[in-house]
């Protein structure tokens, strides 16, 4: 796997291979004891697994990246997203750098300048997926260390999630046009994601049980054909119970709209998957009519959902699962400030306890 000849010219070469059948490394010396010396350390490193190679560190992370990004099993929409970052924010400062000559304080000078351009949760998602990069250039032994190690990123701003009220999501629901007002009220009364809506198809509804499964959702619509992909995380694999309005409110708007391609339940006037552009701007005229806050969007239906179930009562995994979370403590970050506040409960629990106390004072 290693040979060492002279050249015409004196000086001596050092040929090796990473791997039997790899492509052959080469290095040039002026004498052959730095050459064998040089051979020697990679025979030691290979053995090892610490082996890098030497010329890795000068490829563009540019380069790297786009090969990386080629090899990824990626929804689209995720390689759409990474595509876009990389190429948006990434490339015009790291683009023409060579791997190995980032340095730590660079990526947090390129964060900062991020923070003046992007909302912080955008900052994270740009730098987590450079991040990625550099780290498989490690896996890759082509550095040996990433710089994106103890970089502060901009802090989110913490804000609660105010669920819409029953008379704004019905003023939406009056506000869209009437071929939108299911979808209105099925994302409000079900607490699907848009892209589970998006991708419901009339098989995956038991009008007899009253249940809508969830195992996909719609990614795009490539030449107006559904592409699905499955739930955000395995949690988002449920079956959800549909209450009596919802199913109601669907069954007159299949009898009214029919389906579309792949029995989508919810299609646009041409009768095509619906796009999260053009359903944006539609949601956006209507929301201006309706009177609704500036940021409400769509997802704020899955709120008032979330909302309705702990107004009655319903515990923390109940809602979990209707939601799809991944865990109860994600239910519970993102709504625990909604459940009622429990203080005389908390008062009686301890009174009742250490009562004796008091008497025995």
């Amino acid at each position: 796997m290693a040979s060492i000849d002279k050249r015409s010219d004196g000086k001596y070469r050092a040929r090796w291979r990473e791997y039997p059948g790899g492509p052959q490394k080469t290095r040039h010396f002026s004498r052959k004891i730095d050459a064998q010396s040089f051979l020697d350390g990679v025979r030691g490193d290979l053995v090892r697994g610490v082996y890098l190679d030497p010329t890795g560190a000068r490829t563009l992370f540019r380069a790297y990246a786009e090969s990386w990004r080629a090899a990824q099993v990626h929804r689209p929409t995720t390689a759409n997203q990474v595509e876009s970052y990389l190429r948006l924010h990434a490339y015009p400062t790291l683009g023409d750098r060579q791997l190995g000559s980032v340095r730590r304080s660079e990526v947090q000078g390129w964060v900062k300048l991020l923070e003046g351009r992007l909302a912080p949760g955008s900052v994270e998602l740009v730098y987590r997926w450079v991040a990625t990069v550099f780290k498989a250039a490690v896996d890759d032994r082509l550095i040996a260390a990433s710089p994106c190690v103890r970089i502060a990123l901009p802090k989110r701003p913490y804000a609660e999630v105010v669920p819409l009220s029953v008379a704004e999501v019905e003023a939406m629901a009056a506000a869209v046009p009437d071929r939108y007002r299911a979808l209105i009220v099925f994302a409000a009364g079900m607490g699907l994601r848009q892209g589970e809506c998006f991708g419901l198809t009339v098989d995956r509804v038991d009008f007899l049980r009253r249940t809508v499964r969830v195992d996909r959702q719609l990614l795009g619509a490539p030449g107006g054909i559904p592409e699905f992909g499955p739930p955000k995380s395995t949690s988002g694999f449920r079956t959800v119970p549909m209450p009596a309005v919802v199913a109601s409110t669907l069954s007159e708007h299949l009898a009214r709209y029919g389906t579309g391609r792949a029995g989508l339940v919810f299609t646009n006037r041409a009768v095509a998957p619906m796009r999260r552009n053009t359903a944006g701007e539609m949601w956006h005229r209507a929301a201006t009519k309706a009177g609704l806050p500036k940021w409400a969007t769509f997802h704020d239906l899955r709120h008032f959902y979330a909302s309705l179930l702990i107004a009655r009562g319903c515990s923390v995994k109940a809602i979990q699962r209707r939601l799809g979370h991944q865990s109860a403590m994600e239910t519970l970050d993102t709504y625990g400030h909604l459940w009622p506040d429990s203080e005389d409960e908390t008062r009686d629990a301890v009174d009742h306890v250490l009562a004796s106390l008091v008497a025995a004072g």
